[in-house]
């Protein structure tokens, strides 16, 4: 049994050039939330007009097999004292060492890594002291390997998936799916990365390994002792105080000048985010929840509702060192904002569509 390979900081800040001349998309979901702009969107539609594609449904392959656990854990997320949280723990059981992997200094994850056509197997332990069950967000598999509510299993228990992986490359995450409990579960910290890949994408050339880089972003609250704070309103949802990234607050991208590929994930339980760099810079859109675009799109910022994500190539090659930016969420008003309805107003912390630094970036090194 194999613990996950670890991605060190290091390693997150090396690769060459991106050909995006070929990419595609195979829907338009992103469509409802990269703009709120019609002009924006049109061009967005227009570019991501589905592909034909000649591919195959891939056959059932390579086995990769995990043991995958909900447990408690505890963890340095502020000053001052450990939080305690819920985690998922896995281990490898069989594929090769880079199928999992952790994020570095986070309680979040792990990272599974998967081609197209392989098989997965999830060995699933439940050692919280409630029900839960997991689910594979966005992925193609049959109704009783989706994590139906009714599947949750107690504590002490377990559960057993597999599936071929049928999807596209992509970015796809896994949390858990209890009845009325699915948002506090995945608040206290169940949620874990899925990256699919296949041919078409590994002809692209895309920035890989420490320059592929998952961004999950989460708001939360802490008490006084440092624990996480969680009071949910059926109508609102819950809106924390802090912005955590990848798990940690105040999050700094230390990257080298060199293209990186980013993917962005809103991990939150209600917060939209309108994602933008504090001094203007570009967006370039190169995949959303339905995978590669035919081609990418310029746009100035994204907006981003919980669940969903969307890839960036950010090319830094230009940036002298020690360039820094801030990347933010603007503040917009409109539906989900300022409403007392099913998205405004705040259950808890700052109110929808306030202003909010996400992270920091800092180019360190040149390549």
């Amino acid at each position: 049994m194999n613990p996950p390979s670890k991605i060190t900081r290091r390693q997150f800040l090396h690769l060459s050039g991106l050909g995006l001349g070929g990419l595609t998309v195979t829907s338009l979901l992103f469509a409802c939330g990269l703009s709120l702009d019609p002009e924006t969107i049109h061009a967005l539609v227009s570019t991501a007009a589905p592909a034909p594609s000649t591919a195959t449904q891939p056959s059932i392959g390579e086995l990769v097999e995990i043991n995958l656990r909900a447990a408690p854990a505890r963890f340095n997320i502020l000053p001052g004292g450990e939080t305690r949280v819920w985690q998922y723990q896995a281990s490898l059981l069989q594929g090769q060492p880079t199928s999992l992997q952790t994020l570095p200094d986070s309680y979040l994850g792990p990272i599974l890594r998967l081609r197209r056509g392989q098989t997965l197997r999830v060995q699933f332990e439940n050692r919280i002291n409630e029900p839960t069950i997991v689910h594979w967000h966005g992925l193609s598999v049959r109704q009783d390997m989706d994590g139906h509510p009714r599947h949750a299993i107690a504590q002490g228990q377990s559960y057993t998936y597999e599936f071929p992986i049928l999807n596209r490359a992509g970015t796809y995450w896994f949390h858990p799916h209890p009845h009325q409990r699915t948002g506090a579960q995945a608040y206290y910290g169940l949620a874990g990365l899925l990256m699919v890949s296949d041919d078409e994408e590994s002809a692209l050339g895309l920035p890989a390994g420490e320059f592929d880089l998952p961004l999950v972003i989460q708001d939360r609250s802490f008490d006084s002792q440092n624990q996480l704070d969680y009071s949910s309103d059926a109508m609102v949802g819950f809106l924390g105080e802090r912005i955590l990234v990848n798990g940690q607050a105040n999050y700094r991208l230390e990257a080298a000048a060199a293209p990186y590929r980013l993917r962005l994930i809103n991990g939150s339980n209600a917060r939209i985010y309108k994602l933008a760099w504090d001094d203007d810079t570009t967006l370039n859109v190169i995949a959303t929840d339905g995978g590669l675009l035919e081609k990418p799109v310029q746009l100035s910022y994204v907006t981003l509702a919980p669940g969903e994500r969307v890839e960036l190539y950010a090319d830094f090659s230009a940036d002298p060192l020690d360039t820094q930016r801030r990347l933010v969420s603007l503040a917009f008003e409109g539906e989900g904002s300022g409403m007392g309805g099913m998205m405004g107003g705040s259950a808890l912390g700052r109110p929808q569509g306030t202003k909010m630094d996400i992270l920091g970036l800092h180019i360190i090194r040149a390549l």
